[in-house]
């Protein structure tokens, strides 16, 4: 959604950003301010803590005025980065994620990457699992140690700012977001092949830099340029919903979307099983209770008012796993079950919709199931009209992604971007459109439309047809929806509405070739590409 917005405007905003943060960070060691505005006395304060009895494991939590940097962070800003995932789209959260700016520095400096990332065939492999594992030990750690001791939260962040700039001054690029950050898999999740509001890649302009693509600001030319490394193969910033369906049966896919949905449910439910009720997490209290860590060796559970023998740095980590794994085998099942009643009907779904459309009514379900817990004790704070309202949006934004989404394929997608490169290149023809459109213009023609229009109008030559397809041809394969190898196959149709053979591509794709030679040996160097043409 914000790929046109130029990136000297994207740094401020950016910068704006890592201010508010990094004074975020700060007051989680020294605020002796904001604790007013929680003072249970403080009538003219919104955030004032009320003076209710809140219940953990059968004892009230002790009510008094404190410092708000960890509220702040836990039930403002982490519920507002999901909502603008599914919302806006990934390509909008990466241009203006703070992490990302950070760990941009040693690029910002001229530092080159001292190893290539597309050498490490582990962590190209494996990086979701890792992704995984570290969410998961995460959000065992945000309960255990992090949510309320204002200290350890900031130190942890500090520690993420330098993780993170450590992996791109070894690796360069996005290498953090791609391979490590575990956000990134939540942006994997809540994003699915698009965002509700996000604009496909193949919209933008031919040679302009695509969605969250990395770039700078050149000065010596006056504009941005792309400052692409090639970190990752099949991109998420450069085309966000081709790198879902290309990864869509990648190792650790599955993991990522069942285990997550598993992830969001057991972290919720720990609340009331280690409390004896979920009071305690609406209350939001639990984002600044006073001796978090005093509490690790203490009963981890408390059912039926009686407290169960097993510590907190255990009952944490026992529960959210049995929620993964519980959610993984639940999801499969669903899975396995929908193939095989699709199969009973005959029906033509293949099985790489089948997961897709599994994967969405996961993504549907964590959105919902987060948005009743995750960020309520502010929402909880509002007039009841607002909480109405806040919870329909949640409805209505999150049903109309999952409509859009529902159907969405990959041979829709293929089609569509095809299309839109062939009516890129019929703009190109000198022809007089208005004879035959009647008052319409290219970009109002569906698909079928454009292929008729091709074949019907006057002095329409096999030149023509020529140049349309040579065309197409040369966008997917500079835009990279396929390699030379491989491009016979996706444009068959194409072909076929032209009336052009198998022959003829293979003509166009020679003379292609000896024209752009990069086009059809795009990871060779120079020299080798002269050796093949001579």
């Amino acid at each position: 959604m914000l790929n046109n917005v130029s990136e000297k405007k994207m740094h401020t905003v950016r910068l704006v950003l890592l201010i508010g943060w990094l004074v975020l960070i700060f007051s989680l060691f020294y605020d002796p301010i904001s604790h007013h505005l929680t003072d249970p006395n403080n009538l003219l304060s919104p955030f004032r803590e009320p003076n209710n009895c809140v219940l953990v494991q059968g004892k009230c939590l002790e009510q008094a005025a404190y410092p708000m940097g960890t509220r702040i962070f836990w039930g403002m800003i982490v519920p507002s980065a999901i909502m603008i995932l599914l919302v806006f789209g990934h390509d909008t959260w990466r241009r203006i994620c703070p992490l990302y700016f950070l760990s941009q520095i040693p690029r910002a400096l001229g530092l080159n990457p001292r190893l290539n990332i597309r050498k490490n065939l582990w962590l190209a492999q494996n990086h979701l699992y890792l992704q995984f594992a570290l969410l998961f030990i995460g959000l065992n750690c945000r309960i255990l140690f992090i949510n309320s001791t204002r200290t350890v939260l900031g130190l942890f962040l500090i520690l993420t700012i330098l993780c993170a700039i450590t992996v791109v001054f070894l690796y360069g690029g996005r290498s953090w977001c791609h391979y490590v950050c575990p956000f990134g898999i939540v942006q994997t999740v809540f994003t699915g092949p698009r965002g509700l509001l996000s604009s496909p890649a193949y919209t933008a302009e031919r040679r302009s830099i695509p969605q969250s693509e990395c770039r700078t600001f050149d000065k010596t030319k006056g504009k941005e340029k792309s400052a692409c490394i090639g970190c990752k193969s099949t991109c998420i910033d450069k085309d966000a919903e081709k790198s879902y369906w290309h990864y869509l049966s990648h190792p650790g896919r599955k993991l990522v979307q069942y285990g997550y949905l598993g992830l969001v449910i057991g972290y919720f439910i720990y609340y009331g099983l280690y409390a004896g009720n979920f009071d305690y997490y609406f209350s939001g209290d639990w984002a600044h209770e006073p001796n978090q860590l005093a509490t690790l060796w203490q009963p981890g559970f408390y059912l039926f008012n009686h407290p169960i023998p097993i510590p907190k740095l255990v009952a944490c980590p026992l529960t959210l796993g049995v929620c993964v794994v519980m959610s993984c085998l639940i999801c499969t099942k669903l899975e396995k079950a929908y193939r095989a009643s699709l199969r009973r009907r005959n029906s033509s779904i293949s099985r790489e919709q089948v997961l897709h459309r599994v994967f969405s009514i996961c993504t549907f379900l964590a959105f919902n199931i987060f948005f009743v817990y995750g960020g309520r004790p502010e929402i909880l704070s509002l007039p009841v009209s607002v909480q109405f309202l806040f919870d329909g949006f949640v409805a209505v934004v999150s049903s109309l992604w999952l409509y859009r989404t529902w159907n969405r394929s990959a041979e829709q997608y293929n089609r569509e971007s095809l299309t839109h490169s062939f009516r890129r290149q019929l703009q190109k023809i000198p022809v007089d459109f208005s004879q035959v459109l009647e008052g319409r213009s290219l970009d109002q023609l569906k698909v079928d439309e454009l292929y008729v229009l091709a074949k019907v109008l006057p002095n329409f030559s096999q030149q023509y047809r020529f140049f349309l397809y040579k065309g197409v041809l040369q966008d997917g394969l500079e835009e990279g929806r396929f390699q030379s190898s491989q491009s016979l196959e996706p444009l068959q149709a194409i072909r076929h509405q032209l009336g052009l053979s198998d022959e003829d591509h293979y003509r166009v794709l020679t003379e292609l070739g000896g024209e752009h030679s990069h086009l059809l040996y795009p990871h060779q160097p120079t020299e080798f590409v002269s050796l093949q043409q001579s």
